[in-house]
């Protein structure tokens, strides 16, 4: 099917429904000539949308906001947040449109969000309105993470506005259409109990049980496994985020998610040489979301998200402080277990090789990695090389050959699985000087690059013929590499 009238697409409302306090209807602004930059036609056959009609006119006003489907509620979201530890009593959707929610093929409720749409309510100074580079940017790394099986929004389109957006320079416009379980996030809580209104933080906590934690409807204190289970998802969500090397750079309150779905892919990075300490977003000057601080922030958000269902958990603050703390403390274990259980099988050791023997292996191998700045991702995926025997790859990261000789002897005689690994170590990943690249074509006109950029980490496991480029390191003349959130 390569066209749908408008009158097929059923957009429902169910979030502005519900929760029209946090929410204010508004409309995109006008966008005079939009231009098709890049469709996911997959995703688009997911949601039931035809992806011939999405590239025509309709669909295509669809996209940036301009035409909407008969009874559709398109709303702002009020939420609020702490950024860098700060606290924001009032962010909210600046530059961005919740469309509505669409049912997809499975039967899930997913929201049609736009970002770079125009001006809000709540859009504190800003223009709201977005440059083709970032928007490009964050559809490559949502679609990237969703093939590396990590849970996130994810990216339909890119729409060219035709118009221009004063940031440095002046840049072209351009629409994001995201994807994504909810928008729901401890930020939606904290604005919602910052009302003082009991009745909207419980009728928001209901709303998220229903859409994503339904099973919380049917525990003895419902709120309390509600907070449970987002915990148990960021923790987990976090353990794969740190084992695939991806430094999310604006870990705010506002940016953790419900559902346990990545979310805002502005100054975010995939590490290249191995540091601890690695930043890439330029306004994190003190480090707070360096790689290694990711758990610790997560469980921080947590606490926060915990602050405001405290009425909710028990009418007694002090025992619902005492509940929430002892749910909190679950997450460091369950963080470890994903971690742990993760690097085993990226080492090739998931079966029964003695918990004692991995553990020391993986101890000593991340300083290993760190003295050297050895390529993340390179590493893992050579050292499936090195599990049948080619140990020479592996060996040319590294400066300190006697070390990672005995390391690699040590692991080598436990019997690594290497058919296991590669299963899990990608060959390829959003690469920060192929992004810039391909960011920087795209900007100019030339989609060649962003197109074999999504061949590639689209289907990151297998190595495939004239792709090697996409697996190589950066050229030691990159970097030191910085990103922007792009407002």
């Amino acid at each position: 099917m390569s066209t749908a009238p408008l009158s097929a697409i059923t957009l429902e409302s169910r979030f502005a429904q519900e929760l029209g306090e946090l929410s204010v209807p508004w409309q995109a602004d006008d966008v005079a000539d939009p231009r098709m930059l890049v469709l996911n036609e997959p995703l688009a056959a997911e949601l039931g949308l035809a992806p011939g009609w999405l590239r025509g006119e309709e669909g295509t006003r669809l996209l940036v906001g301009n035409l909407v489907p008969e009874g559709a509620r398109p709303v702002a979201q009020a939420y609020s947040g702490h950024q860098f530890g700060s606290f924001s009593p009032r962010l909210g959707d600046g530059r961005a449109l919740l469309l509505g929610e669409v049912v997809d093929a499975g039967g899930r409720r997913r929201d049609l969000h736009l970002k770079g749409s125009g001006r809000t309510p709540f859009a504190r100074g800003g223009d709201g309105l977005a440059a083709v580079g970032p928007m490009l940017r964050e559809y490559v790394l949502s679609e990237a993470m969703h093939a590396l099986g990590i849970p996130t929004t994810r990216s339909l389109a890119v729409v060219a506005t035709g118009r221009q957006v004063r940031r440095e320079t002046l840049l072209p416009g351009a629409v994001l259409t995201r994807v994504a379980s909810s928008h729901l996030r401890v930020g939606s809580f904290q604005y919602a109990r910052a009302t003082g209104d009991p009745g909207l933080l419980r009728r928001l906590a209901d709303h998220a049980i229903r859409r994503h934690h339904p099973h919380a409807a049917r525990a003895e204190n419902p709120y309390l496994a509600l907070f449970e289970a987002v915990v148990t998802a960021q923790a987990e969500l976090v353990a794969q985020w740190m084992l695939v090397g991806f430094v999310h750079g604006v870990m705010n309150t506002d940016n953790t998610t419900i559902s346990g779905e990545t979310i805002d892919y502005g100054p975010c990075a995939f590490l290249d040489g191995f540091d601890p300490a690695a930043v890439y977003s330029s306004i994190d000057v003190g480090g707070r979301y360096a790689y290694r601080n990711q758990p610790v922030v997560a469980e921080w958000n947590l606490a926060r998200l915990a602050e405001t269902l405290l009425p909710l958990v028990h009418e007694d603050q002090d025992r619902a402080v005492e509940q929430v703390q002892t749910s909190l403390r679950g997450f460091a274990g369950q963080y470890s277990t994903v971690w742990k259980a993760g690097l085993r099988a990226k080492l090739g050791l998931a079966g029964d090789h003695g918990d004692d023997l991995v553990e020391q292996l993986i101890d000593e191998l991340f300083p290993l990695l760190a003295a050297d700045r050895v390529d993340h991702t390179s590493f893992f995926r050579l050292l499936g090389r090195a599990a049948r025997g080619d140990t020479g790859p592996v060996r040319g990261l590294f400066l300190d050959l006697p070390a990672v000789d005995a390391w690699v002897e040590r692991w080598r005689a436990l019997g690594p699985e290497a058919a296991a690994m590669d299963r899990v170590n990608p060959v390829y990943i959003p690469r920060n000087h192929l992004v810039e690249e391909a960011l920087e074509a795209a900007t100019a006109g030339d989609p060649e690059p962003l197109t074999g950029l999504l061949e590639a980490v689209t289907d990151p496991y297998v190595e495939r013929p004239g792709l090697d480029r996409y697996a190589e390191p950066a050229p030691d003349t990159f970097g030191p590499y910085t990103t922007y959130c792009g407002t």
